[in-house]
């Protein structure tokens, strides 16, 4: 019951910072928030914040979601895979736009309280209407815990392609990431690790041969692959 109610504390403390608001496009804009623009308050920034999270990071963070009229929270991932933070890659669809957008230019460390509109979160569709109804206003309470070099440069791309191929097995990406969380040096339970690892191939796998190509894993279009 201690543990409980330390973990739901953490999830409640915010403390105010500074507010801004971030356009769809990543650029930030000091008031004035459009329909379409993600307002994000940021509550703590460690002394030395760094590496700043970009498009293709790697990412890991806890996040708490709420509705903004009701404030009822649909989510928080320290409920969610027996407490591990949330992995995933930023900017690429993984999450709803908005936290993509709201994630940028983040370091470990720092927390950030946003406000995401319906356009940038679930529309006019809602999702599991008993959990997020159409044309809601989202809030996100954020921590993020890491920053490593994502699966999704072309950079990442050449060390993980061991053979030169130009596809990725399933043993490479697992050797690049055992790499990538030595460096990160946390540990962190195993399932977590694979549990990555069958993410990345669920998302990018699209024709079921057991790699990724180069043209599967390209998403940002680049030459050189």
């Amino acid at each position: 019951p201690a543990a409980m109610h330390f973990a739901a504390g953490i999830c409640f403390f915010l403390q105010a910072f500074a507010l801004v608001t971030l356009r769809a496009d990543g650029q930030k804009k000091e008031e004035g928030a459009s329909a379409d623009e993600v307002q994000m308050e940021v509550v703590h920034v460690p002394e030395n914040c760094h590496p700043k999270s970009k498009k293709g990071d790697l990412l890991n963070a806890h996040y708490d979601g709420y509705l903004a009229g009701e404030k009822s929270k649909f989510y928080c991932s320290r409920t969610q895979n027996n407490g591990h933070p949330k992995w995933f890659v930023l900017g690429v669809g993984q999450v709803i736009k908005g936290l993509d957008i709201a994630m940028l230019n983040m370091c470990p460390g720092e927390k950030r309280k946003v406000i995401i509109p319906p356009s940038l979160a679930y529309g006019k569709q809602g999702y599991e209407p008993a959990k997020i109804p159409p044309n809601a206003t989202l809030i996100f309470e954020i921590e993020l815990y890491a920053v490593t070099q994502g699966p999704r440069s072309v950079e990442a791309f050449s060390q993980m392609d061991l053979d030169s191929d130009k596809k990725l097995s399933k043993h490479e990406i697992d050797h690049y990431l055992k790499k990538e969380f030595e460096r990160d040096g946390k540990k962190r339970d195993p399932s977590v690790h694979q549990d990555v690892l069958l993410d990345i191939f669920k998302k990018n796998d699209h024709d079921g041969d057991g790699f990724i190509s180069a043209k599967e894993y390209n998403v940002y279009q680049h030459d050189e692959l």
